[in-house]
C-alpha cells in the first residue's frame, strides 16, 4: 500500500473525494483484480482507503470540485461556420456553369475543409491533447467524398462507365449527391452542442456518484440519449436539405455516416483515438474495395469479383454499400463507447502539467 500511495501521491493530494482517486487509478490501469491484492473488493474501496491515508496540509485550502465545462461563444460560432460555408458553396455550384462551376466547387471545398479544421480545434469536439496530430483526417475526407461522389461512380461503373468527369449536377453521367454533405456540414453545430451536453452532464454525475458502478449506470443512458439526440438533429437537417435541393434524402447512408463520425469524434475527444482510427480506416477500405471490385471485374476472368457488389446494388441501390459499411462500423463504435465512455477515468479532470 505504501508503494501504491507513493506512486499516486500527487493524485491523492489534489483529489477532492475518493471517486476522483478511483477515476485516476482506473486511468492508470488499476482494476478490481489489482484492488483485491490490497484486500479490497473493488477500485473504489481502495480509493477510499488511499483518500483517508493521504496526509494533507491543514493550512492549505481544500480544492474545489472540478466544474462542468461551459459553452463559449468562440467555439459556438466556429461550429456554425462549416454549415454556412457549405451552404454558400452548394449555392455557388448550382448557380454557375462550366469553368466557373469548377472554381466555385474547388474554393468551396477548401473553405469548408478549413472551417471544419477550425471547428474541431476548439470546444467540445477538440482533441484533449492538441500536440498529437490527428490521424483520422484522411479517412474522414474519403468517407465524406464518397458520400458526395461514390454512389454516382458506383452506379456508372456497374453500367459500364463513367464516360466523363462529374459536371457538378445531380442528373449528369456522374451525378453528385450534395444533400448528405450539406446536412453533415450543418450538423457540426448539433454535434458540438450534444457533445458539450454529454461532457457537462457526465462531469456533474461524476461529482455526485458514490462509486464507479453507480457512475457507469448513470452515464450509460446519458450516452444513448446524446447519440439519439444528434441523430434526430441530423435527420431533421437532412429532410430540410433534401426539400430545398429537391434531391433524395438518402437517410440510410447519411444517418449511418453521421453516427459513425459523431461516435468517432466523441471517443477521440475523451482520449480514445485508436479504435476510431481503426474503424474509420476499415470503413474507407471497404468502400474503396467495393469500387475496385467493380472496375477489376472488367479484366478477363475476373467478372466474379463484382458479383457481391452488383447483387447489393441491384437489390437495395448504390447507397446500400456505404450504409452497410458505415452502419456496421457505427454499431461497433457504439458498443465500444458504452465500455469506454462510461468509465470515470474518461471524464476525470486532466492532471496538471509539471
Amino acid at each position: 500500500m505504501k508503494a501504491l500511495m507513493h506512486r499516486h501521491q500527487e493524485l491523492c493530494e489534489r483529489a477532492v473525494d475518493p471517486l476522483e482517486i478511483a477515476a485516476g487509478l482506473e486511468a492508470h490501469g488499476i482494476t478490481d483484480r489489482t484492488a483485491a491484492r490490497f484486500r479490497h473488493r473493488d477500485v473504489f474501496s481502495l480509493a477510499e482507503e488511499m483518500y483517508a491515508r493521504v496526509s494533507r496540509d491543514g493550512d492549505a485550502p481544500t480544492p474545489e470540485a472540478p466544474a462542468a465545462p461551459r459553452a463559449r461563444t468562440d467555439w459556438a460560432l466556429l461550429t456554425l461556420l462549416p454549415g454556412t460555408l457549405c451552404t454558400a458553396a452548394v449555392a455557388a455550384v448550382h448557380l454557375t456553369h462550366g469553368r466557373s462551376r469548377l472554381f466555385a466547387a474547388a474554393a468551396g471545398t477548401l473553405a469548408v475543409a478549413l472551417a471544419f479544421r477550425a471547428a474541431l480545434h476548439r470546444g467540445p469536439l477538440s482533441r484533449p491533447d492538441r500536440t498529437v496530430p490527428g490521424r483520422s483526417t484522411t479517412r474522414t475526407s474519403w468517407l465524406v467524398a464518397y458520400a458526395l461522389l461514390g454512389n454516382g461512380l458506383l452506379d456508372g461503373a456497374i453500367a459500364g462507365g463513367p464516360d466523363s468527369l462529374p459536371t457538378g449536377t445531380a442528373d449528369g453521367p456522374w451525378p453528385l449527391t450534395t444533400t448528405p454533405v450539406l446536412a453533415l456540414a450543418l450538423a457540426c453545430a448539433p454535434a458540438a452542442w450534444t457533445a458539450h451536453l454529454f461532457t457537462a452532464r457526465a462531469r456533474r454525475k461524476l461529482a455526485a456518484s458514490r462509486g464507479l458502478e453507480d457512475f457507469a449506470a448513470a452515464v450509460r443512458p446519458l450516452l444513448f440519449g446524446t447519440f439519439v439526440l444528434f441523430l434526430g438533429a441530423l435527420a431533421a437537417l437532412l429532410t430540410l436539405c433534401a426539400a430545398v435541393l429537391d434531391e433524395p434524402a438518402a437517410y440510410a447512408e447519411t444517418l449511418t455516416l453521421g453516427a459513425l463520425l459523431f461516435l468517432a469524434r466523441l471517443l477521440t475527444t475523451h482520449g480514445f483515438a485508436y479504435a476510431p482510427a481503426v474503424v474509420l480506416t476499415a470503413t474507407a477500405t471497404l468502400q474503396a474495395a467495393a469500387l475496385a471490385a467493380v472496375f477489376t471485374s472488367r479484366l478477363p476472368g475476373c467478372g466474379f469479383l463484382a458479383t457481391p457488389v452488383e447483387t447489393l446494388v441491384t437489390t437495395w441501390g448504390a447507397g446500400s454499400v456505404p450504409a452497410l459499411a458505415c452502419g456496421t462500423a457505427a454499431l461497433a463504435l457504439l458498443v465500444h463507447a458504452t465500455r469506454k465512455l462510461t468509465r470515470a477515468s474518461a471524464h476525470a479532470p486532466p492532471e496538471p502539467s509539471r
